[in-house]
């Protein structure tokens, strides 16, 4: 079935096509959730109440993006409020294929920079990460980051050059 469909269905209530449409972004949202957040037992829980969020919200979903971007900014926002209640914020795998390499010395480097990117990471405001991760990592334009930061498309461009900007400067040495 299609996702329009499937969001018409679930805004009337159909609980089986919501579930349909959590499975299909389940894996992306989770993703986000443990780059975000850095934790994967923070990030499941804060998937799993973003899913709730959005169960209860579905009839609000207007359709002016995607409804994944929508599924995007619920995720982000709960994460956002788990973040506004600890510090400091854990980064410490954002790749585990990226640790993959053929030798033991490349794989120690590699170990050794993704733990260096992990601690720049942890060093950029919440509102930086998150742009940089929604965008680097997950891929996203900066219209859908703007709809799921909720700024403008501009404040999305520049919080991703000044996140681009510290982390090129903490990285330096391993270039």
């Amino acid at each position: 079935m299609d996702e329009p469909t499937l969001v018409v269905r679930a805004q009337e209530g159909d609980v089986r096509s919501f579930e349909i449409l959590a499975r299909r972004h389940q894996a992306a949202l989770y993703r986000l959730a443990v780059r975000v957040l850095g934790d994967p037992g923070e990030a499941e829980d804060a998937l799993q109440e973003a899913l709730l969020d959005a169960w209860r919200r579905i009839g609000r979903f207007r359709g002016d993006a995607a409804f994944s971007t929508w599924m995007y900014r619920v995720v982000t926002n709960r994460c956002m409020s788990v973040l506004r209640t600890r510090r400091p914020v854990p980064v410490d795998r954002l790749d585990e294929s990226a640790a993959a390499s053929d030798s033991p010395e490349r794989s120690v480097e590699v170990d050794a920079g993704m733990a260096a990117l992990g601690e720049a990471l942890r060093g950029l405001r919440d509102e930086l990460r998150v742009c940089w991760v929604l965008r680097e990592l997950e891929g996203l334009g900066y219209t859908d980051i703007a709809h799921i930061t909720g700024a403008s498309e501009d404040a999305v461009r520049g919080r991703i050059h000044r996140a681009r900007v510290q982390l090129a400067e903490v990285m330096r040495p391993w270039r």
